[in-house]
């Protein structure tokens, strides 16, 4: 029996106008759809591609067990993911062997901080897995505030902003261009490392991307509250110009 394949399809930034020809004709002719959502809520992913599957597709939502109800630190977090990987890995791992292809919807690109990257490694060398790039969010975001993000040799750095303060504030020190993803709550700490770091001025705070409802504003006039999980900060690069 011929073996299925895997396709980890990325999304883009949120806009169904911004996924690649490739994901767009992959998603519609997919008979098997698989996605990952918290309990209770349709999922971004699959918002995204809302009217696009076929009227026989099968959905299968794959509902993370945690996402901030145990602190990132606790090894429980990662021994609860961990097993969620494992088990949602072999679904997907019996549906290929019994000759189904499955398309897993990625939003962003399926290789950056993307969920579909714990599935690739427990699933590569066991059956044919492949990834669709996409326009990442950061991309959205940087196009949102209508600025360059780099000049010349100006050098960009992604920080997540689950990192401790002073380190964040360290790695902005010695960058030109600075991306900062995994915002959340996370965000007044961001802010303060952006201070200590002398950017806080140059900073923008970008909301939703690409999507409805998208916000961009200058993180120094933004509240300390938490932030929705697709929202970016930019520091743009003031390197060399001709």
């Amino acid at each position: 029996m011929t073996v299925g394949t895997i396709f980890g399809v990325g999304l883009g930034p949120g806009d169904p106008d911004l996924m690649s020809v490739r994901a767009d004709r992959l998603v519609r002719g997919a008979r098997h759809v698989a996605y990952f959502r918290k309990a209770g809520r349709a999922g971004r992913a699959r918002t995204i591609v809302g009217g696009m599957l076929r009227a026989d597709a099968r959905e299968i939502a794959l509902e993370y067990p945690v996402t901030t109800e145990i602190p990132l630190e606790d090894p429980a977090y990662a021994e609860c993911l961990s097993g969620f990987y494992a088990g949602v890995s072999q679904q997907l791992r019996d549906l290929a062997r019994a000759g189904e292809d499955v398309v897993v919807l990625c939003e962003g690109d399926p290789f950056f901080y993307g969920s579909f990257m714990h599935l690739h490694a427990r699933l590569q060398g066991h059956v044919p897995v492949r990834v669709i790039p996409a326009i990442t969010g950061m991309s959205a975001a940087w196009t949102a505030t209508d600025i360059p993000v780099t000049w010349g040799d100006d050098v960009m750095t992604v920080l997540p902003g689950t990192m401790p303060a002073a380190e964040l504030a360290r790695r902005m020190g010695d960058a030109d261009a600075i991306v900062v993803m995994k915002l959340g709550r996370n965000l007044p700490k961001v802010r303060a490392a952006l201070r200590a770091a002398g950017k806080l001025d140059h900073a923008w705070l970008v909301v939703c991307a690409s999507m409805e409802g998208e916000r961009v504003i200058p993180l120094s006039q933004a509240g300390d509250g938490a932030v929705p999980y697709f929202s970016i900060v930019i520091v743009h690069g003031q390197g060399r110009r001709p």
